[in-house]
């Protein structure tokens, strides 16, 4: 993983010093099997946290050198980053040109230095949701821990105070009501994984749905 976090951390500086633009996923920017929305439909488990600032935390831990925990004040003291991305949700739906403002992952993974063996992340949500990604995924320069969306700040009803958003893959991947990242060394499938869901999500490939005959490594276990 380490020529991978080379790797990434030299597009990181292409793009924030102007000399890069997020590399498209594909020439089609529409996914197959997407239709295009203007609005931002609503779906969660049935239970949308409402989490004071106050009492925000952000639990980064793991296989990294510097755990930490981040308040509110803490968190919105980082570096701030803006994007513009296409978002694609396994339901069908997509909208382009999705205005994301929170700190990028990789200003995430500079402050608590992930090990050499941290190969996967796992994310966890205040409604008790989870979520999993390759680690190189989540090091893409488009990903990051949003905190506000088309200028405002994001709404309880779509995942505020803060949520992960990863542009190249299905939007189940990016957790709503973040409240820990985990990084680790293998993979542990999170809760729509476990579920029959794809493990890869690759909206370019149609990746909706896992093979039951060949369920993701680790479906059996129990969650980290």
């Amino acid at each position: 993983m380490k020529d991978g976090y080379i790797a990434a951390k030299e597009r990181w500086a292409r793009k924030m010093a102007g000399q890069a633009r997020t590399a498209p996923r594909s020439a089609d920017r529409l996914p197959p099997g997407q239709r295009l929305v203007e609005n931002f439909p609503v779906l969660d488990l049935g239970e949308r946290p409402d989490i004071p600032l106050t009492r925000w935390e952000l639990k980064i831990h793991g296989l990294v050198e510097n755990p930490v925990t981040l308040s509110w004040d803490q968190f919105r003291a980082l570096p701030a980053f803006k994007d513009v991305s296409d978002f694609h949700c396994v339901t069908t739906w997509s909208q382009y040109d999705m205005e994301w403002e929170g700190v990028a992952f990789f200003t995430i993974a500079d402050l608590v230095k992930p090990l050499p063996t941290a190969a996967h992340v796992f994310f966890g949500s205040h409604d008790g949701y989870t979520t999993n990604n390759p680690l190189e995924v989540c090091l893409d320069d488009d990903v990051l821990i949003a905190h506000s969306w088309n200028g405002r700040p994001l709404t309880a009803e779509h995942g505020g105070p803060a949520r992960v958003i990863i542009p190249k893959r299905y939007a189940w991947k990016g957790a709503k009501w973040v409240r820990e990242i985990q990084f680790v060394d293998q993979d542990h499938p999170g809760f729509w994984e476990r579920r029959g869901y794809s493990n890869t999500a690759d909206p370019w490939r149609e990746d909706r749905f896992a093979d039951p005959s060949n369920p993701p490594a680790g479906f059996y276990d129990n969650p980290v």
